[in-house]
């Protein structure tokens, strides 16, 4: 489980307009990602600004790149992600009844 300054950062990762819509992006594709190139067709930036982008999402392990020939692959990592959520929601109600939610409290 994600501790709370893993978490910070990859909120913090995540709380750039940029990187959110990268990630997105990706998560929607699937597991099997995108290539870079489609990526900037896609979300209209300039390659060293997606490249930046794409760096900072991996250091925090949302993303992992993979090389296929001259292809750079970028693939979301759902088990960062769902750490992430399990971390925000696993006190939820603690300090009292649950209102409805989509939680497992």
């Amino acid at each position: 489980m994600m501790n709370l300054e893993q978490t910070a950062t990859c909120m913090a990762e995540l709380g750039h307009k940029t990187r959110l819509a990268l990630f997105r992006h990706l998560v929607k594709a699937g597991q099997k990602g995108l290539a870079v190139g489609e990526l900037q067709k896609q979300l209209n930036i300039p390659a060293s600004t997606l490249s930046h982008h794409i760096s900072r999402l991996t250091r925090a392990g949302l993303v992992v790149q993979e090389r296929d020939g001259t292809t750079l692959i970028c693939q979301p990592q759902y088990e960062v992600l769902q750490e992430m959520i399990d971390f925000l929601v696993s006190e939820c109600c603690s300090g009292e009844t649950c209102i409805e939610t989509s939680c497992d409290c």
